[in-house]
């Protein structure tokens, strides 16, 4: 039967067996190779320090600013820099001039700027730009679709006529029709070619007020159909036949699903038409219209104060054109809610 050998040295778990070595550690003569490896292992367990190993200390703190062995270096912006410091002094400068330059005469801004006439003027200005910005989109809006239209009298009359309106001045367009009685001295209703029943006379009918909304409306007319166009070929063509395969009307079609997609590419162009349409109106001061501008021409005409009352002309446009901007800006925020990601 095999021979047991003694539990006292039965080698421990984990230990690692070595041949029998002399005491001194040093392998016998003729040892192999492994065991010369037993005893330099032996050698280094023996003489290890005893006890638990020394504290390391705390860690070392993390080095943002490398990776690997290269250091990140941040982005020298000294061109951006000096670019800011040269406008801020620009703009130190030009504040420095307005506040210290006589010439200005702020006392006499103040004292005109909520006047009876300026604030009648400015009213005339606001009425007006709502008024020819309501009815050259509407008008517009109609140019567009017939543009658009497959019946070729619809398309080649709107084309004309945005074409026309756009290649000419509003000035001269204003004082066109502010002279309209030089060709027509009376205006009829009637039958072409025949009897007129109801005939006025265009010097009645066409004041200046008139002249000035007409002139406006026709003109403006012609870039809000470009705009309503554009928003309108913006919206997929796959909405306005799924549109159809549902059966809805054209109208529906245009009220429900294609404006609706339309107005995210119609209001930022609009928004600048209507801030244009705003300054534009000053044009109207040559046929006489008492806006915001002919107003305080009017006073200065009178005192001779030609600097502060073009100021207080100048601070109500911003100040009306700085609301306009806030009002389109919500806006677009609104028709843009669908197409904005989180």
């Amino acid at each position: 039967m095999p021979f047991d050998a003694p539990a006292s040295d039965a080698p421990a778990a984990g230990e690692r067996t070595a041949p029998d070595a002399p005491a001194s550690g040093a392998p016998a003569p003729g040892a192999p190779a492994s065991a010369e490896r037993a005893a330099s292992e032996a050698r280094a367990f023996a003489d290890r320090p005893q006890g638990p190993p020394p504290d390391p200390g705390p860690p070392p703190e993390p080095r943002e600013e490398t990776a690997g062995t290269l250091r990140i270096v941040p982005v020298r912006r000294t061109g951006q820099w000096i670019a800011a410091l040269l406008v801020l002094l620009l703009l130190a400068m030009a504040v420095n001039s307005l506040a210290r330059n006589k010439a200005f005469q702020w006392d006499v801004v103040a004292d005109y700027f909520t006047t009876s006439a300026v604030l009648r003027g400015l009213g005339l200005t606001v009425w007006l730009t709502a008024l020819v910005m309501v009815l050259g989109f509407v008008l517009g809006t109609l140019l567009a679709l017939g543009r658009m239209s497959s019946n070729p009298v619809l398309s080649w009359v709107s084309s004309g006529y945005i074409w026309f309106f756009r290649s000419t001045p509003i000035l001269v367009q204003l004082l066109f029709w502010f002279n309209i009685g030089a060709l027509y001295p009376h205006l009829g209703l009637g039958i072409p070619f025949g009897p007129e029943f109801v005939t006025v006379k265009t010097v009645n009918l066409l004041g200046p007020v008139t002249v000035a909304v007409l002139g406006l409306t026709l003109h403006e007319a012609a870039y809000a159909a470009e705009v309503v166009r554009g928003g309108l070929l913006s919206v997929d063509r796959g909405q306005i036949e799924a549109a159809q395969s549902l059966g809805l009307s054209p109208w529906r079609r245009l009220r429900r699903i294609v404006l609706p997609q339309a107005m995210r590419a119609i209001v930022p162009p609009a928004g600048n038409m209507l801030i244009g349409a705003l300054k534009g109106t000053s044009i109207v001061s040559v046929i006489a219209v008492q806006d915001l501008l002919y107003s305080v021409q009017l006073v200065y005409h009178r005192t001779y104060q030609v600097i502060p009352l073009l100021l207080v002309a100048t601070i109500w446009y911003a100040l009306v054109t700085s609301v306009l901007s806030v009002g389109q800006h919500y806006v677009e925020r609104h028709y843009a809610r669908g197409a904005e990601r989180s």
